[in-house]
């Protein structure tokens, strides 16, 4: 748990791409790889868009505030260039597809105001605090977070330090402790949902229908073909996302995902595509013995 626990602070990698007219939610249950439809109204979910193949182009939180109105909260994205790609898709759909960057994301290590969280029960629900200002339950097992997403003019968050990194990086381990990827673009287009462990989160569906990547997805489920998975690790030092890890005896043993400095300024907490079946305590990396360490519950929604 971070030192100062109510502090707020900016995520300036998180930022909203608006989803608004009569087919907005049909066309996100037809492109991304959750169950829009199945999806509450004020209510929000872990989603993607893959590509043909199967492999996931962006992860990010889906906002479904009604029918009309959606918002993809983007934690790695970039939204313009989600928003050109998306639109090849529209046709005849009546949508508008909008990035918001008058919309900014901060972040706390505390829970929901009271207030809020009486009026919206349900981890998965949205907490509206205003006009385009909105609050989410963020926390798992791990502890209390909630994301807040309001216009640039009501002040965000600064950006502080918590227990001894910037809260940005705090936050940023907190996801990959939970199983969240932090995919750079580097990272995009280069990974299956089940590569990355996404059923952790619930983030994609096997049984709602077409999407891209839908057929790849649900023959993977379905066959059990599945052989590489996320892992959970600590490393010894700085470590940068593309790495590959090795094995005891110097073979090929998976890559780094993701990687997110620890509070002891040394270490290194990085999530690896590796095989499944490989023992937690044989990876190294840069000649160094990495830790594993168990995936914490709790950040799937709904929930």
């Amino acid at each position: 748990m971070p030192d100062k626990p109510n502090t707020a602070f900016a995520l300036p990698d998180h930022r909203v791409l608006a989803l608004e007219g009569p087919d907005a939610a049909r066309f996100a249950h037809a492109q991304f790889m959750s169950d829009v439809a199945g999806l509450g109204d004020g209510h929000w979910q872990w989603s993607g868009w893959l590509t043909p193949k199967g492999r996931v182009v962006a992860l990010f939180a889906l906002l479904r505030f009604d029918a009309q109105r959606l918002w993809l909260l983007l934690p790695d994205a970039d939204p313009e260039a989600l928003a050109a790609q998306l639109r090849r898709f529209v046709f005849r759909s009546k949508l508008a597809i909008s990035p918001r960057p008058d919309l900014v994301a901060s972040g706390v290590f505390a829970p929901l105001a009271a207030d809020a969280a009486a009026a919206t029960p349900g981890r998965s629900a949205i907490a509206m605090r205003g006009t385009d200002a909105v609050e989410l339950d963020f926390g798992g097992d791990g502890g209390a977070r909630t994301l807040r997403i309001a216009p640039a003019a009501a002040g965000n968050g600064t950006g502080d330090d918590v227990a001894g990194i910037t809260g940005t990086a705090a936050w940023r381990a907190f996801d990959l402790a939970h199983g969240l990827p932090r995919l750079d673009a580097a990272q995009a287009d280069r990974w299956t949902p089940q590569q990355l462990s996404l059923d952790r989160l619930r983030a994609y569906s096997v049984k709602k229908g077409c999407y891209p990547g839908q057929e790849i997805v649900a023959r993977t489920h379905f066959l059990g073909q599945a052989k590489r998975g996320l892992r959970l690790l600590v490393a010894p030092g700085p470590v940068a996302a593309g790495a590959g890890l090795s094995d005891a005896a110097g073979a090929s043993a998976g890559e780094v995902a993701c990687a997110a400095p620890l509070a002891d300024g040394r270490s290194f907490l990085i999530q690896v595509v590796a095989p499944l079946d490989s023992p937690a305590e044989a990876f190294v990396l840069h000649g160094q013995p990495t830790s594993p360490r168990p995936f914490e519950g709790g950040l799937a929604r709904p929930a």
